[in-house]
């Protein structure tokens, strides 16, 4: 057996190195020593092996090269489940489950498969199959399909431009409600934040009722105006809009974004608008109400005081309410706004 240069190099190394294997090591001293001109006897004595398996190798590298070193694919063993009890894992794991439950389970699965194909399997060996296809019964995604709105990406651009370029000397508002704002309290104290440890909240709550709140965004100074509400309707709307009218001086345009809620676009609210002919109003797209920029707001309210906030009454949520704008209105600047009301591109 003759071996060129690189080949006796790359086997030398494999046996010096101390990260190769040992059947790996051993393989290539056979080859080695058969380069040396030693008969198979002498090397299955020399390394302590079979001269069978002196002749295998020797056999291999000389059909092969090195390539004939390596282990060759193994069938394995045998699939207890053939195909047709896969598709109907499959198949059951993309139908709609048994009715009262929203889901299948590995173990609901596994039971309607032995039903119907007469094939017993567990429910670990579902997981298993399931697994090796990506499929996740159990996980639901939601999603939502959009009204079909012909008129969409001009709506999305109109307010857009109204934020990026608003009518000279116009009041630009942006108005919304939020809520249901839940006025709950921590049945014990929480613990604050320490080095390696977050703060905790007990999980435990009283509640003292719900509070609601329209704000009005000034789109050009980010100051907030905020009541609080009782009802929400167009009656309790259109009189917020009425007190708006009334501290804004006469003579100004009032440009408004609303979305779609039912008590901006209830009859009596655009029999209101109707009889304001200084408001005008662009209304957000179905299902776009993220383009009105009051919601800015509401989410840095929600952060800031309401997502770990604990309020011993209706009052003390609505007191800390009030406090918080008040505390934004002295500091306040205009959101930054750059989105132009286009698609946007994947990329």
């Amino acid at each position: 057996m003759v071996l060129d240069r690189q080949v006796r190099e790359r086997l030398v190394r494999t046996v010096a190195s101390t990260k190769s294997q040992v059947r790996a090591v051993l393989r290539a001293r056979i080859v080695l020593a058969a380069a040396d001109g030693l008969a198979n006897g002498a090397i299955a004595r020399d390394l302590e092996v079979s001269v069978n398996t002196v002749r295998k190798w020797r056999g291999r590298f000389a059909a092969l090269g090195l390539e004939g070193l390596w282990d060759a694919e193994r069938s394995g063993r045998p699939k207890t489940y053939g195909p047709e009890v896969r598709m109907a894992i499959v198949a059951t794991a993309t139908s709609a489950p048994p009715h009262p439950e929203s889901t299948w389970s590995h173990r609901a699965i596994a039971k309607r498969v032995a039903g119907t194909c007469f094939a017993p399997v567990s429910a670990s060996q579902v997981g298993r199959i399931l697994a090796g296809l990506d499929l996740k019964p159990h996980k639901v995604r939601g999603w939502l399909t959009r009204r079909e709105t012909p008129d969409f990406w001009q709506r999305a651009s109109q307010v857009c431009a109204l934020y990026l370029d608003p009518p000279e000397g116009a009041v630009v508002l942006s108005i919304d409600e939020k809520t249901a704002i839940a006025a709950r309290s921590r049945r014990h104290p929480g613990r604050p934040a320490r080095p390696g440890e977050p703060a905790r909240q007990e999980f435990e709550y009283r509640r003292h009722g719900t509070a609601s709140l329209v704000a009005a965004l000034d789109v050009r100074t980010g100051e907030v105006l905020t009541e609080v509400i009782i009802r929400n309707d167009a009656v309790t709307f259109t009189a917020f809009l009425d007190r708006l009218d009334r501290a804004i001086a006469p003579g100004k345009e009032i440009h408004v974004v609303l979305d779609n809620g039912s008590s901006h676009t209830a009859k009596h609210t655009k029999t209101w608008l109707a009889a304001h002919p200084r408001w005008h109003v662009r209304w957000t797209p179905p299902h776009a109400s993220w383009l009105n920029q009051v919601e800015l707001f509401f989410s840095a309210l929600t952060r800031r005081v309401l997502r770990h906030g604990d309020f011993a009454s209706r009052d003390d949520l609505i007191e800390k309410l009030e406090a918080y704008t008040i505390r934004h209105n002295e500091t306040t600047k205009p959101y930054r706004w750059t989105y132009e009301g286009t698609p946007l591109k994947a990329a």
